[in-house]
């Protein structure tokens, strides 16, 4: 191909991203060199502060803080567990300086939350991963919130997750350097899914013996867990009766719509309870409970367990688990505090 202008790129990495979202973001630009045969990305990464971050799998990127960094054609912010406390205001100043010269700035998995609360998206498109799309619509009022697996809104791109991601960057690289690469890029994962980036992203795996109006109804409560749409209501949309979508309900999973619901409330309930530290009765209204104790009882019912003992339990064990965590790597070396 004749010579392309490069793309240089930076990629912030904030601490506790997603190894597959750093891969998702990267290996492509690297693929796409490859195919080329020549540069048509150059990259560097950079963290928020002079700190090196750390990745869920362990690995680290060392310390490159981004406000060194002066000026860049593509901004891509990779992030995942842990990310507003990490947006500090020098962070932020950082990303609004960038955001004048860049021609794109691209935010993967939990990138769109350090968008967001750096004012990068406001009067735009944007997605984030299905979990937090609720929250995320709530918080950031500005930004026009979509449940689709990833949102081209011109200057910036917004990515649901790492399967996402991928699909993000192809489409990043047939931008510009055109299709014919970016389809080489794609052959070379072997990858060839053909889904629309409008398509809303699956937030379960549909059991086997669903039936496609089971499927249909159980996609409508996923979208309204708080609050939750009356079942006669859903037959509705579906244009049945109620006693017909009860049928099959009964029919294909052995249970009834009402309880079905409620154990996807449950399950939503159930991981805010585990990986937030939302207050319980923020997670009781997010969820569709009406009351505190309503939600207790359900939660109970199922989990065996009460909400405030199960995230009690969980802290201990992660406590228990990161003190091994230190004795192994530095056996011979104090505990510090941190």
């Amino acid at each position: 191909m004749k010579r392309a202008k490069i793309i240089q790129t930076i990629i912030l990495v904030l601490d506790e991203t997603n190894t597959l979202s750093f891969a998702a973001a990267v290996d492509p630009m690297r693929a796409a060199n490859r195919q080329a045969g020549l540069p048509v990305f150059n990259w560097q990464f950079a963290t928020p502060s002079d700190q090196d971050v750390t990745l869920t799998s362990g690995l680290s990127v060392p310390s490159a803080p981004l406000h060194q960094v002066s000026a860049c054609d593509l901004l891509i912010i990779v992030a995942g567990f842990n990310v507003e406390p990490q947006v500090t205001p020098r962070l932020r100043a950082s990303l609004r300086r960038l955001a004048k010269s860049a021609r794109q700035i691209a935010g993967v998995d939990g990138g769109p939350w350090v968008m967001a609360q750096s004012g990068l998206l406001d009067g735009h498109l944007a997605t984030t991963h299905w979990e937090d799309l609720d929250r995320f619509g709530q918080l950031f009022d500005a930004v026009t919130t979509v449940d689709a697996r990833f949102v081209d809104d011109d200057t910036r791109l917004t990515s649901g997750g790492a399967a996402p991601a991928i699909e993000m960057m192809l489409h990043l690289i047939a931008r510009y350097h055109g299709t014919s690469l970016s389809d080489r890029v794609a052959g070379s994962f072997i990858y060839d899914a053909a889904r629309p980036p409008t398509r809303p992203q699956i937030r379960h795996v549909a059991r086997k013996d669903h039936s496609s109006v089971t499927a249909r109804a159980q996609d409508i409560m996923q979208r309204n867990l708080e609050p939750p749409v009356p079942v006669a209501t859903i037959a509705r949309r579906l244009g049945l009766s109620l006693r017909a979508l009860q049928l099959q309900f009964q029919k294909r999973l052995g249970t009834t719509p009402q309880s079905h619901y409620l154990s996807l409330r449950l399950a939503e309930a159930d991981r805010l309870v585990t990986q937030t530290t939302l207050p319980l009765q923020d997670v009781a209204l997010i969820t569709g409970f009406g009351s505190q104790s309503g939600f207790a009882r359900a939660y109970r019912q199922r989990f065996n367990t009460s909400a405030r003992q199960r995230r009690s339990e969980l802290a201990v064990v992660s406590t228990a688990s990161d003190v091994a965590d230190v004795l192994r790597q530095s056996p011979s070396k104090p505990l510090r505090s941190t």
